[in-house]
């Protein structure tokens, strides 16, 4: 019986959320996570909160190793030890900064690009019939999303509604010829990977290229983590800097429940090497702007930001995913977040944490 899920990044966003899914479920969860996100972001974005938080909430469904996943002998006794047992992994562990990776680009490209290679080859050794699930990012595309021809409004960019893409950007646009950002890169190679051990190998793999993926389970920094930043600095009166684009640029935000039930939905009715674009698309979307006027709203703050004229290198001005493919081949599955319920979960979720 095939009832391990191995989720890396599991103290994460994506990771913790796959966790609690897939223990309730009954799946037992094999966790691989060792606080990357504290090196790259500070404090801030350390998830060990959240560790905690899982482990007493998940209990015995849930086992944890400090594993780095560029430890490829390590990542290996692990998958040999579960062997057949692995029927799913989620691998969601990542650097995922734009403005990090420039910093650093070996350690970018090893967690990135050959951390996913070490993965999808201990999974290939070992569990090859199990479903691999890899969170890649819209970022693939590099600014190619930057060339639509936008129109400004009071509070955001938008493209002209008899446009192809109005509804959504899909899995046609090109990521070649393009600005990527270093961080983009590393993911490209990645969810190249991905697909390509899928078609090589014949292993069901598919890559989500996520929006912005957010919930109350977001270690909240600077540099990553867009809704839940937003929150966090209304509600602790912190200064948030605007980088560009008038404020007015435009991200669909897709609620970590939603991704997870999308992963679900996959586990169930596997497939060879799909691409999914996946995001919060016409139903849950907004820009920094109208981010900040909702977070005001519920909060009853006046958030305090201050404005960058330079936008981040390879930034999109306007992204709104289309998940008509993921919606043809699952039928059952829907959006349930709007950005709205988004932002209101993490105010009640973080009353304790995040004060003035």
């Amino acid at each position: 019986m095939s009832n391990v899920v191995v989720v890396t990044g599991s103290a994460g966003l994506i990771g913790s959320e796959s966790v609690r899914h897939f223990a309730g479920l009954g799946m037992d969860v094999v966790g691989i996570d060792n606080d990357m996100r504290s090196y790259f972001f500070g404090k801030d974005g350390s998830t060990r909160w959240n560790l905690d938080r899982l482990t007493s909430e998940v209990g015995d469904r849930y086992t944890h190793h400090e594993i780095d996943i560029r430890d490829r002998d390590g990542l290996a006794a692990l998958f040999a030890k579960l062997g057949s047992n692995i029927g799913l992994v989620i691998h969601a562990a990542a650097q995922p900064s734009h403005d990090w990776a420039a910093k650093e680009p070996f350690t970018d490209f090893d967690v990135n690009a050959v951390g996913t290679l070490n993965m999808l080859e201990a999974a290939r050794a070992h569990s090859p019939n199990a479903p691999f699930i890899f969170t890649s990012t819209n970022k693939v595309y590099g600014d190619t999303p930057n060339r639509l021809p936008l129109i400004e409004h009071e509070t955001r960019y938008e493209l002209p509604e008899d446009h192809q893409w109005y509804g959504g950007i899909d899995e046609q646009m090109s990521i070649d010829q393009t600005l990527h950002s270093v961080f983009g890169a590393s993911k490209v190679a990645a969810d190249v990977l991905v697909q390509e051990y899928g078609r090589y190998f014949d292993m069901p793999t598919a890559v989500f290229r996520g929006g912005t993926l957010t919930g109350p389970g977001h270690s909240a920094a600077e540099l990553h983590g867009f809704l839940a930043y937003v929150m966090r600095c209304v509600m602790e009166q912190r200064m948030y800097h605007i980088y560009g684009y008038k404020g007015k640029m435009v991200r669909d935000a897709i609620h970590s429940h939603d991704l997870v039930s999308a992963f679900e939905a996959f586990h169930k009715a596997p497939r060879v090497a799909e691409v999914y674009n996946m995001g919060g698309g016409r139903f849950s979307n907004c820009s920094h702007i109208e981010a900040f006027q909702i977070a005001s709203e519920i909060t009853g703050l006046e958030a305090r930001t201050d404005y960058v004229d330079q936008a981040r290198t390879g930034d999109h001005q306007w992204w709104i995913s289309s998940t008509t493919r993921f919606e043809e081949h699952y039928p059952d599955w829907k959006l349930t977040y709007d950005v709205p319920a988004i932002l209101r979960e993490m105010y009640e979720a973080n009353q304790d944490v995040w004060k003035a």
